[in-house]
């Protein structure tokens, strides 16, 4: 199963469609069915209330993704506060042996890049496999959203194993 999880604060973002632009041509490419779509921007303060359902099931489907799209915009320097308030609630080790694309948004390359760096280290910490190299995009060539996903998806596609595709 592939998820995308957006951590743009903001609902229907930029970064939430080229996220689902990634998730919806590695579900081609792998032959699995349209991505499940999580944007944190939708449980707004749930995130904050202990036991909230809607949380609790977008946890679950983190942890049974085989390939997790994860997209943040860049916001002062690094991932989104919202992003980390949801992926704290993990266990140790909660992500372990899901596929992770990191999908960053910012600026200006080095932002991008640097955030993308540190998204990657986030979800290898939580036992994920980050695909490298993640997708990272600045401002400018975020209007070509699909022809960057696609030719993304082009030159990692061959990264992801047999348990990916299952």
């Amino acid at each position: 199963m592939i998820v995308v999880l957006s951590g743009n604060p903001r609902p229907h973002s930029r970064t939430l469609h080229l996220a689902e632009e990634v998730g919806a041509a590695l579900a081609d490419r792998l032959g699995q069915p349209v991505p499940h779509t999580i944007d944190v921007a939708a449980l707004g303060t749930r995130l904050l209330q202990t036991g909230d359902g809607a949380v609790a099931d977008a946890l679950g489907r983190l942890r049974r993704a085989s390939v997790l799209v994860v997209a943040t915009p860049t916001y002062k320097g690094t991932y989104t506060g919202v992003l980390k308030v949801l992926l704290d609630q993990l266990p140790a080790e909660g992500l372990k042996d899901v596929a992770a694309v990191t999908v960053v948004t910012a600026g200006v390359r080095p932002q991008a890049d640097a955030t993308e760096r540190h998204l990657r280290e986030l979800l290898g910490e939580l036992g994920a496999v980050p695909v490298t190299p993640g997708l990272a995009v600045v401002e400018s060539e975020l209007a070509n959203a699909g022809t960057a996903a696609a030719e993304y998806v082009a030159q990692v596609g061959d990264a992801f194993s047999a348990e990916a595709n299952a």
